[in-house]
């Protein structure tokens, strides 16, 4: 089976955030005007949108030749995003250096990873 690209490049995408976000806190700035804006927040919706753009985009390129329904995969694939993100939570918590659990970042995962499937949905299958 040959693969689009387009898998390799959610691949290189996952391979990014796991590193962004295995970084010991120590990395990041303490307090500072970034915290006043929630950039954080911010962060992880781009982050966590375009994971799930890339998942879908794959999901899309290597089955639009066949009659699948590509809704529930590309749902499929904004939960996985968002699994991936409650579980880089608990590493955070248990094995990196100066980083914790945070609820709020879950939140943005999950906004990022519905805006991202949302995007995908309206790009590749509702055009």
């Amino acid at each position: 089976m040959r693969f689009h690209y387009s898998v390799f490049a959610f691949i290189a995408w996952i391979i990014i955030c796991t590193i962004l976000m295995t970084l010991p806190g120590s990395s990041f700035p303490s307090k500072n005007w970034m915290s006043n804006i929630q950039l954080d927040k911010w962060v992880h919706i781009f982050l966590f949108g375009m994971m799930a753009v890339a998942l879908c985009w794959a999901i899309y390129k290597n089955n639009h030749t066949r009659k699948t329904n590509n809704a529930i995969y590309f749902i499929i694939a904004g939960v996985i995003c968002l699994i991936y993100g409650i579980a880089m939570e608990f590493v955070q918590k248990n094995y990196i250096p100066n980083r914790s659990f945070d609820t709020g970042d879950i939140i943005a995962d999950a906004v990022g990873s519905l805006i991202g499937t949302g995007f995908s949905y309206y790009r590749y299958i509702k055009k």
